[in-house]
């Protein structure tokens, strides 16, 4: 059974393309365009990874990301934050919030894949 990821993405063109990119390469993928969704999607889909968008309408990334990790059900789900907001002390203060990975965008395809195969391992199951 392929590896699910749950994609939490505000943009429309950036959640098509990482949601592309990982279909190409056998993951079964869940997009969620609004953050208020995105916990409930998660316990219902239960991936195996959670990509975070971290500015988000109504919501913030790093708010989601510390109410997954204060979630039974979710606490041990890798999360890959990837922000446009990428300035001196937001990654280690995304790392604190509880994100096992980070990528600034714009986010190029090749350390993209390498991050997602280093959280879930180097082959989708």
């Amino acid at each position: 059974m392929a590896k699910r990821i749950l994609v939490v993405e505000d943009n429309d063109l950036n959640r098509k393309l990482f949601c592309d990119v990982l279909k190409s390469q056998g993951y079964a993928v869940e997009p969620v365009a609004d953050g208020r969704e995105a916990l409930d999607k998660a316990r219902e889909f239960v991936p195996n990874l959670i990509i975070m968008d971290i500015q988000l309408p109504n919501i913030s990334g790093l708010e989601l990301i510390e109410a997954a990790k204060g979630d039974a059900v979710l606490r041990l789900i890798p999360v890959l934050a990837v922000t446009a907001y990428a300035g001196k002390g937001d990654e280690e203060r995304i790392r604190e919030a509880g994100a096992e990975g980070y990528l600034a965008k714009p986010v190029s395809i090749g350390p993209f894949m390498a991050a997602v195969r280093g959280l879930l391992g180097s082959v989708p199951a």
